[in-house]
């Protein structure tokens, strides 16, 4: 009861925001990462992917089986349900924007000194994940991003918990775009765009475009919660 009692006055406790400089210096951090470290970068992008298909298809009511998350940074949710429909739709749909909604979920909380309840907000949404993961190799990545999120949280000095906050956040919505754009310029019959295209009879490039308005969209509305004073409201 002391350790659960501890936990929550730990998430609960406000953190003030690093400075408009330190922010950058981070951001900048952060696109170098996205830039530099792609790979790793993006099998996080992986499991915010997975994690979105995972959560829109509960809320339209279809059977989740189960998630993947394989070493090439690939990925599948598998659910059971009609094949065709919104809620279909709205499945495939899920996956792109959701690292782009995480980074500006992470930028809004962040912003607002809640760093320590947005980390250990990140370890109980991976609790929940890993418990649809049916392969060694996506159950090692969510406990060990688990694990390094949740130590992070117990021990680092709060200044220290804004910067990692700041840093999910930039590294997020700096990450969002990119798997758009490489999309874009890929043939995949399999892709969720493909998908789409065949449910809906829209071009894929049309729903490439949408989720690059989203992923783009959400990196601006994220930057002017990172960096409130450029914001154009009072």
């Amino acid at each position: 009861m002391e350790f659960i009692s501890e936990l929550w006055r730990r998430a609960l406790a406000t953190q003030p925001p690093p400075a408009p400089g330190t922010t950058a210096i981070i951001g900048a951090v952060a696109l170098a990462a996205v830039l530099l470290a792609w790979p790793l970068v993006r099998l996080l992008v992986t499991v915010c992917h997975e994690a979105g298909h995972a959560v829109i298809a509960t809320l339209v009511g279809r059977r989740l089986r189960g998630i993947r998350v394989h070493s090439d940074t690939s990925g599948l949710t598998v659910s059971r349900g009609r094949p065709t429909g919104p809620g279909m739709v709205a499945t495939l749909f899920g996956g792109y924007p959701t690292a782009s909604v995480v980074g500006l979920g992470a930028a809004w909380l962040a912003g607002a000194g809640h760093a320590a309840g947005l980390l250990w907000l990140m370890v109980v949404l991976l609790a929940l994940m890993l418990l649809k993961i049916r392969n060694v190799y996506g159950a090692l990545v969510v406990v060990g991003l688990g694990a390094a999120v949740g130590l992070a949280s117990w021990y680092a000095p709060p200044v220290v918990l804004g910067w990692i906050a700041i840093g999910l956040a930039w590294l997020f919505l700096l990450a969002g775009p990119r798997p758009v754009v490489e999309l874009l310029f890929r043939h995949a019959p399999g892709s969720d765009a493909a998908q789409l295209a065949g449910l809906t009879r829209v071009p894929k490039v049309v729903w490439n475009l949408v989720w690059l308005f989203v992923t783009v969209g959400a990196l601006l509305a994220g930057a002017l919660l990172l960096f409130p004073g450029f914001a154009p409201w009072p």
